[in-house]
């Protein structure tokens, strides 16, 4: 009986005697080359590797530092600019208390503001709908009247208010006071900067809030964690990772903005800056000195939302990133120990 077999099947087939035979891989199953090892029977390693040039980056980068040079070249030579009387004014006794004078005012409409800004957050997070009605229009309000519309309002109280007082609602009086003297025209900024602020901080913080998952307080309820630990250490932590950028821009801002002030005469660091250049008519070298002051504490409050960004960051990086003065030091140590180890010696 005669038996048959396929050309590619080696069932019942036997190599007859000094026959060699070769594994031909099919198609299917054999590696293709890599572009990268095989070229046209080229040898890779005797090509040379040349880096991409950016000749059109470079020529930008050359052209910005020409006009980075030639600007302050400008700041150095142009007499215009009266760098002497730059420095005179500088560290002035009635420029350092003007300093002083828009730090309170930053401060004070910082912390009240913030404080109120919280409270309406939550009341706009609230289940009642009276809380959330009040809460929203005053936001809606206070975003829509200009700043310095507010302030001469606080400035003019006594106008529509001869008499405040406490009593009964609807009621009889029990105590009441003279408002002519009450609010001065610090006070009146004070209050009319915080009560600004607050409106922008209640979003801040209510944006930061609802940006949580909230399957983080639904488990922190399945343990059993009482509502105002909840708050504390659940909730506000996580948080404030999404606040405090925004709440340092806007710090921030209130710092410049305190400027505005000087429509009610208060000798914060523009007013007193337009006071002094109003008299001895200096006014591009004393400018510049409120420009100086204003980068020096603005940039003091951008190093401390850094390192306020970084301690909130630790619950979601176990390595934070080392901070520029780590760097330094780390960087500083090993220079020292390659001197030290004979690093630099050729």
């Amino acid at each position: 009986m005669d038996t048959t077999t396929d050309a590619g099947s080696t069932t019942g087939a036997r190599p007859t005697a000094g026959a060699t035979t070769t594994a031909v891989p099919s198609p299917a199953s054999a590696p293709s080359p890599r572009p990268d090892e095989v070229r046209d029977g080229e040898d890779l390693a005797a090509l040379r590797v040349v880096p991409a040039r950016h000749y059109w980056r470079w020529a930008a980068g050359a052209a910005a530092l020409v006009v980075v040079a030639q600007f302050s070249h400008g700041l150095l030579t142009n007499p215009g600019w009266e760098w002497d009387i730059f420095f005179r004014y500088l560290t002035a006794d009635t420029v350092l208390k003007a300093v002083w004078v828009t730090l309170q005012l930053t401060f004070y409409g910082t912390a009240i503001g913030f404080a109120l800004g919280i409270a309406l957050a939550f009341m706009r997070l609230s289940r009642s709908v009276i809380l959330q009605t009040i809460a929203w229009t005053y936001i809606w309000a206070f975003r829509s009247i200009p700043l310095i519309v507010q302030l001469l309002f606080w400035f003019n109280l006594a106008y529509l208010y001869k008499e405040l007082g406490v009593g009964v609602p609807f009621g009889p009086v029990l105590w009441s006071f003279d408002t002519m003297n009450l609010v001065g025209a610090l006070s009146a900024a004070v209050i009319g900067l915080a009560l600004h602020q607050a409106a922008y901080a209640a979003e801040i913080v209510r944006g930061g809030i609802i940006s949580v998952d909230s399957g983080q307080l639904e488990a922190a309820a399945a343990l059993g964690i009482p509502r105002l630990r909840q708050l504390r250490r659940v909730l506000l932590p996580q948080a404030m990772r999404g606040i405090l950028p925004n709440a340092a821009n806007e710090v921030i801002s209130l710092f410049k903005g305190t400027s505005i002030v000087s429509v009610m005469a208060i000798g914060e660091l523009f007013y007193q800056v337009q006071v002094i250049y109003g008299r001895n008519g200096r006014v591009v070298p004393l400018l510049m000195v409120a420009t100086a002051w204003y980068i020096l504490l603005t940039t003091l409050l951008s190093i401390a939302q850094y390192y306020v960004e970084r301690h909130f960051a630790r619950g979601s990086e176990r390595t934070p990133p080392p901070t520029p003065f780590q760097r330094a030091r780390a960087f500083g140590d090993r220079m020292r120990a390659a001197a030290a180890t004979g690093g630099f010696q050729k």
